[in-house]
């Protein structure tokens, strides 16, 4: 087996390589990934070990009905995943930029910048670069953390969830996250008063799902407290559907302030007198760690820091 050394790994790669890897990784089945490249699978066959020779090791194990990745496969199939996002995203932003286009930006954020603080940025960059394709995700902050590190977005607007994401993703605050829990205008609990969480605890909630951020810091509230979770739970990550049935059912929910506020202005939905309050944890920008962003990227990161710093000195 030769050393493998970057000058030679540049020599012999072909991103026809990646895409085999894959394609393979997706389908896990030789003849399939003959099918879907439009390749025999003879052909197949010897490119894959090709690479594998060239490699130094097996990418796939040969099992009779599958082919999963071995350890070290699994690390060529993420590199290749990556390097093919990044070239279909530069061949996107190419043509549309030759076209006389802007341009294409892939942004995500969480439910509570996706409410008030993304759709403000667009329609001010939407002004400046008219002919810019903008796609919006909204997720969970984790969600989208994979989806940079996958180069699947040009920036989020979320927060670190755990330490160790310092390492990988740079951070730019912007506002904090306050929460409140709230019910609709029927609801019985609605200007009820001071309100125990012992008294909620056995009635309707709808919550995030178990393992996200915000659950697991709503479940150590609960448990400081003294009292368990609830039980008679809808658990989603769908904010439509969440607010369609706060809306319509005797639920209760834990939202953020920027998903409910228009709601709570026109009586929709009340808050609830509870002793359980989150500490507002801070959402900013997220880029891959010493990646500096270019173009409209760059461009729309400024636009919401200037709003972030707006909205901070006119409450200030």
């Amino acid at each position: 087996m030769s050393e493998l050394s970057f000058s030679s790994f540049c020599g012999w790669l072909k991103f026809r390589h990646l895409q085999l890897i894959d394609t393979l990784g997706r389908t896990r089945n030789m003849h399939l990934a003959a099918q879907q490249m439009n390749l025999s699978q003879p052909a197949i066959s010897k490119m894959l070990k090709e690479i594998e020779s060239l490699l130094g090791f097996a990418l796939f194990e040969r099992l009779p009905r599958s082919m999963p990745p071995t350890a070290l496969g699994e690390h060529v199939l993420r590199y290749a995943q990556i390097a093919l996002n990044d070239a279909r995203s530069f061949v996107e932003q190419i043509s549309s930029l030759r076209e006389g286009g802007h341009g294409h930006l892939r942004i995500g954020g969480i439910f509570a910048a996706t409410a008030v603080a993304l759709p403000e940025a667009i329609l001010q960059i939407k002004e400046r670069w008219p002919l810019l394709s903008i796609e919006v995700v909204e997720q969970t902050s984790n969600h989208l953390m994979k989806m940079l590190e996958e180069k699947n977005l040009d920036l989020a607007v979320a927060r670190f969830t755990d330490q160790g994401q310092q390492q990988r993703y740079d951070f730019q605050p912007l506002a904090p996250e306050p929460f409140c829990i709230v019910v609709n205008d029927r609801h019985p609990l609605a200007g009820a008063g001071p309100l125990t969480l012992q008294q909620l605890v056995d009635l309707p909630w709808i919550l995030y799902p178990v393992g996200t951020p915000i659950r697991g810091r709503m479940e150590l509230a609960f448990a400081e407290a003294g009292v368990g979770m609830p039980r008679n739970t809808v658990d989603t990550i769908s904010m439509q559907t969440f607010l369609q049935v706060l809306q319509r059912g005797p639920m209760i929910g834990m939202l953020p302030h920027a998903m409910v506020d228009p709601l709570l202005e026109s009586g929709q939905l009340k808050t609830l007198d509870t002793p359980l309050h989150l500490v507002p944890q801070d959402y900013g920008i997220l880029t891959r760690k010493g990646e500096q962003l270019l173009g409209p990227a760059l461009e729309f990161a400024e636009i919401l820091k200037e709003n972030a710093r707006l909205a901070r000195d006119s409450v200030g």
